[in-house]
């Protein structure tokens, strides 16, 4: 982000950065489309940033991508180092998953489920302005901020942040006025209410 004053600054402003990478949902970046046409420090953000962005296109592929071979080289080299040879399995691809629109303005994307430890692995997204219900949790949940602003009861969290609540305690209110984008590890079965 450049550098700006804090009264010279827009709420706005981080979220340029998804804006350029196509990180946000459809409804969104049409949104922030229509604020960055309109607010000179978001379109200043916007320029500085598509320089760096468009030097990403040149970098090669195969660099940041291993080769198909490396897969079959180490399933071998790991069969070769145990005492018994287990049968070459398939490889599975990775599917991406896909956002989920869980009420109006929050999107998740579920990562890893542990049914055993009663614990999920999600990326949760607040659109600007949207409120997470008030939930009291049945497990530790574990929140690290990635993008946005974010309010737990009276606690301003920023990108970077991390906010780590105990079995028993409850939230009531999480919200954004930004929007934000966090990981978030915690149990499915919190009790909304």
């Amino acid at each position: 982000m450049t550098a700006a004053s804090d009264q010279d600054r827009c709420d706005q402003t981080e979220l340029v950065s998804a804006y350029v990478l196509n990180a946000l949902p459809s409804g969104e970046a049409s949104t922030m489309a229509v604020h960055i046409a309109a607010c000179d420090l978001c379109r200043q953000e916007l320029q500085a940033l598509q320089p760096v962005i468009g030097s990403f296109t040149a970098w090669p592929v195969e660099v940041l991508r291993p080769s198909a071979s490396i897969w079959d080289r180490l399933l071998e080299r790991i069969e070769s180092e145990t005492s018994k040879k287990t049968q070459p399995t398939a490889r599975r691809a990775w599917l991406e998953p896909d956002w989920e629109q869980a009420a109006p303005g929050i999107f998740c994307k579920l990562l890893a489920t542990n049914t055993e430890q009663d614990r999920v692995t999600m990326l949760v997204r607040l659109g600007p302005g949207v409120e997470y219900p008030p939930h009291k949790h049945a497990g530790v949940e574990e929140l690290h901020l990635l993008h946005g602003e974010l309010w737990i009861d009276d606690r301003k969290l920023y990108p970077g942040d991390y906010n780590r609540a105990e079995p028993g305690t409850a939230d009531k209110r999480v919200w954004s006025e930004t929007g934000c984008t966090c990981l978030l590890i915690t149990s499915p079965s919190d009790v909304l209410g």
